[in-house]
């Protein structure tokens, strides 16, 4: 229990900061492809073609914005059962040591909506990038 004591908001962090990175990464490659692609849509031959050029990485941005929630409540999860498990060993029921910890248990759930909220922001902005140059794409075909 010790271990777990002393690495898991490192742990619970480290996989967060890992998914913010990714998500990052994919979401300013993505932008910076849709502004060389915009002049080279004619060279696409098929809207199937284009879409899955499109739509490359905005699978992993929209999972980790999906997941993260549930990475930051596992982090908050195991602090409380470390919080409990920490009371018991010490046979004392002292309000302020409970509440103490429930509220630093609680920093990995918001870190986790912090991952999250952009993740989806960028996926949805992302998104309706995709559906204008397939517009785009559409308009000069015809």
């Amino acid at each position: 229990m010790d271990i777990l004591k002393l690495y898991l908001d490192y742990f619970i962090f480290g996989i967060l900061g890992f998914m913010s990175f990714l998500m990052l990464t994919f979401a300013i490659e993505r932008l910076l492809y849709y502004a060389r692609i915009k002049s080279k849509l004619v060279s696409f031959q098929n809207m199937s073609e284009l879409e899955i050029a499109l739509t490359n990485n905005l699978t992993t941005i929209s999972t980790i914005g999906a997941n993260a929630p549930y990475v930051g409540l596992l982090g908050t999860v195991l602090a409380i059962m470390i919080t409990f498990y920490d009371i018991a060993q010490g046979g004392q029921i002292d309000a302020n040591t409970v509440m103490l910890g429930l509220a630093l248990a609680l920093k990995a759930t918001a870190a986790g909506l912090l991952v999250a909220i952009p993740s989806i922001m960028f996926y949805n902005g992302l998104l309706r990038k995709v559906e204008v140059l397939k517009a785009l794409w559409f308009a000069r075909k015809q």
